[in-house]
């Protein structure tokens, strides 16, 4: 059992994997908070922070759209991901942490 494990954050994917293989309508969220956002993100990412859950909804109308979302470590993505899929969502994946990111950033 690993760390994540015990946060019960769900089912997780390589951040760099799912980042080179994302499709097209895909969308890329960034769970953190915006000043965390601000200091350095994943291009294409969408911040909506998951301490205000109803941003989440309102980001992603169709609840079909594949769905990937991200944060510092992977715990925050867990939570998202769980409120998401709670909420009728049926394609969203906990890509973990950017500190595991190995791509170039936005500022």
């Amino acid at each position: 059992m690993g760390l994540f494990d015990i946060f019960n954050c769900g089912n997780k994917m390589d951040i760099n994997q799912a980042v080179a293989d994302m499709e097209d309508g895909t969308i890329l969220l960034d769970v953190r908070e915006p000043e965390e956002y601000n200091s350095g993100h994943i291009p294409g990412s969408i911040n909506t922070p998951v301490s205000h859950p109803a941003s989440l909804l309102e980001i992603v109308p169709d609840r079909d759209t594949k769905v990937f979302v991200y944060c510092r470590s992977g715990s925050r993505s867990g939570r998202a991901q769980r409120f998401l899929k709670k909420n009728g969502f049926s394609n969203v994946v906990n890509i973990g942490g950017i500190r595991d990111y190995k791509g170039p950033l936005e500022r």
